[in-house]
């Protein structure tokens, strides 16, 4: 498996004294994206039966079926495969999809992973060559079919340049066949998946592109805490002396690819037998997948006591939760900024707001860092906050629900909102893949290809309570082009608000269902 790490988008090296390597649990703490407090009493969310997915060129260790694996206690994968079939002892282990994992579900005391008590499913893909997409698409059905059919997220920390992409000159325009099949089963399927950002010299893009699940980009400790964007990570605005090499490294028509970032600069994590210290996107984006196995633990309760409907489980409402609780400002401590715990900056040393997204309501996520970093004790209070429906609204929750084209549902704050303090609000639904199916099977097989029939367009506003005129908007996030619509923004003057979800374009079914998750300054939260 040596020669498959020029594919690998995590940089797996051993920094010694160039860089010094931080433990896993410095990422996952309050200094990273602040998961383990949600491990502790009294909450106790490990994860616990929620299956989740990984597909890479090789596989984790096994406990119980590679030797290497013996005496590791702390490591156990659920199931492992070739693409579709059951491995043998020892064949396609790779250090890389092991650390990966570790990321996930690692239960030592000292390299405690995101959801140690997550279920994975993780799937080899072998050798690459230059028409293995198919068979790529064959592993991620494969695994998320696994667990009676319910894997929450997939994590795939790898990628392909488009200089392998069979097509006719290739672009990142969502239409590798990669890349429609993940958007295919992330509907299918209903899971999410989270990709890890291209980096690195060329870059390895194919599935970047893609629209229904999170791109991940990753950051470095910066004053002690990890909230810079990494240089690694290649998403950047075409211009300057790198325009040509970056046009071909980021989607066309400037289309958001990445949407949120999480650490993945010099963590310390298991490689078989040792630790070590390691950075890239590919560390970054298990993060996200353990997240949601850890809300979804949360999740799975409310539903067992009868307190939520299934909605809980739809990727678009996981999608819309993460999004909206991201970290992006530093709250001064008045609830200006919604509680936030950093201001996350770019390369150049930006932040969120002075970016174009925050300026441009035609954009929803910032070029570098999507929404902001992945913060998972925010995402629970969102998650927390639970259902609602269009009508009167509490400070904070979510919704998950169809809309019909032509029209619009709002949500009413039931509470005022104060002037000079922010609001955001995050909406995603899926750009619409089938599948040709021509034995009809229900499943992808060799020689089969995906039909994109596009993506409906819709756009979201915030209004005074007693205005239907959209030019009335305090802000709105209104892209033509992505599948994803966010706005942070402040209240102009003090008063009663509404979020209005409007179904602008029709471009394939005439009902279209969303997830939609809201936080204002208004929001007190009592776990």
């Amino acid at each position: 498996m040596k020669t498959a790490y020029y594919w690998l988008l995590g940089s797996f090296l051993t920094l010694g004294l160039i860089l010094p390597a931080q433990a896993l649990r410095e990422a996952t703490g309050d200094r990273g994206i602040d998961v383990r407090r949600l491990h502790a009493p009294p909450y106790n969310l490990l994860g616990r039966k929620v299956g989740i997915g990984q597909v890479e060129i090789g596989r984790p260790l096994k406990l119980g079926l590679d030797k290497e694996a013996s005496g590791h206690a702390f490591f156990t994968v659920e199931q492992v495969f070739f693409r579709d079939r059951p491995i043998s002892a020892d064949l396609n282990v790779d250090s890389h999809a092991t650390m990966v994992a570790t990321v996930m579900i690692s239960r030592d005391k000292q390299l405690t992973g995101v959801a140690p008590g997550a279920k994975l499913y993780a799937s080899a893909i072998g050798s690459l060559n230059r028409d293995s997409q198919d068979r790529q698409c064959i592993a991620a059905q494969h695994v998320a079919q696994q667990n009676g059919g319910d894997v929450r997220a997939i994590n795939l920390s790898y990628g392909e340049p488009l200089s392998r992409d069979p097509r006719e000159n290739p672009v990142l325009d969502g239409n590798a066949l990669l890349t429609r099949c993940l958007d295919w089963s992330a509907r299918v399927h209903n899971t999410l998946y989270a990709v890890a950002g291209n980096q690195g010299s060329g870059g390895i893009s194919i599935p970047t592109d893609h629209y229904n699940g999170i791109t991940v980009a990753s950051s470095v400790q910066f004053e002690d805490e990890f909230r810079k964007l990494d240089f690694a990570n290649l998403s950047a605005l075409p211009e300057g002396i790198g325009r040509t090499v970056i046009q071909r490294e980021v989607n066309v028509n400037l289309r958001r690819s990445l949407g949120l970032v999480a650490p993945g600069s010099g963590l310390r994590l298991h490689d078989g037998s040792r630790a070590t210290a390691v950075s890239g996107t590919s560390f970054a984006s298990p993060q996200v997948v353990g997240v949601v196995a850890v809300l979804q633990e949360f999740g799975d309760r409310q539903i067992a006591a009868g307190q939520w409907s299934l909605a809980a489980r739809q990727s678009e409402v996981m999608k819309a939760v993460l999004l909206n609780a991201a970290d992006k400002q530093q709250d001064p401590g008045d609830g200006r900024y919604l509680g936030q715990s950093r201001t996350i900056l770019s390369k150049r040393h930006q932040d969120w707001l002075n970016g174009d997204a925050a300026n441009n309501p035609a954009i929803p996520l910032d070029i570098e860092m999507g929404a902001g970093q992945l913060n998972a004790w925010r995402a629970y209070q969102q998650f927390q906050a639970g259902q609602w429906g269009p009508g009167s609204v509490p400070p904070i929750g979510w919704d998950y629900r169809d809309i019909g084209a032509q029209n619009y549902q709002d949500y009413q704050f039931e509470n005022p909102l104060p002037a000079g303090k922010y609001l955001a609000v995050t909406m995603t639904w899926h750009r619409h893949v089938e599948l040709q199916d021509l034995n009809s099977n229900e499943q992808f097989d060799i020689g089969e290809t995906f039909r994109d029939y596009g993506l409906n367009n819709l756009d979201l506003y915030v209004l005074p309570a007693q205005s239907d005129d959209l030019a009335d908007s305090v802000c709105r996030s209104v892209s033509a082009i992505d599948s994803v619509e966010h706005l942070f923004c402040p209240i102009p003057q003090t008063g009663e608000y509404k979020i209005r979800v409007v179904y602008q374009d029709q471009v394939n079914l005439p009902t279209q269902a969303y997830g939609l998750a809201w936080w204002t300054a208004n929001a007190s939260f009592n776990p």
